[in-house]
């Protein structure tokens, strides 16, 4: 990620889960709002998921050969150097099987640790004691 531009920084939540990323897209955001996170199933993969009421989209992002490309039923393969740079040309030019991306849910622009409270209430839930 460090190579990355500022946007992918800005909207990139790391390892919280899908339940976590759909309650921060319905508290914040609103159709159109996306965020980046970890893939939980595929390492190295990211995730962008994207609102659009009364649903979370989401679009693994993968890695191979040097570029990154969206892996999804619909969606054209094309390949970029950058995760910016995908994100960016799903911005302009819409894709038919994917919702519009307008509006980047910005970790910073959250209230205090926002992001670190949701993924935190997904662990700790999901955690039985015996």
């Amino acid at each position: 990620m460090e190579r990355e531009g500022t946007l992918v920084r800005s909207i990139y939540y790391g390892r919280i889960g899908s339940e976590a990323t759909e309650r921060l897209l319905e508290t914040f955001g609103r159709d159109g709002s996306f965020l980046l996170r970890d893939s939980e199933t595929v390492r190295g993969a990211y995730c962008l998921c994207v609102r659009k009421a009364p649903y979370v989209h989401t679009y693994r992002l993968v890695h191979s050969a040097g570029l990154w490309c969206i892996q999804a039923s619909g969606v054209a393969s094309q390949r970029f150097g950058s995760v910016e740079a995908l994100i960016e040309n799903y911005r302009r030019t819409r894709a038919a099987a994917m919702p519009s991306l307008t509006e980047p849910l910005d970790k910073t622009q959250l209230p205090n640790s926002t992001a670190q409270d949701f993924s935190y209430m997904e662990l700790s839930s999901s955690t039985s004691v015996q």
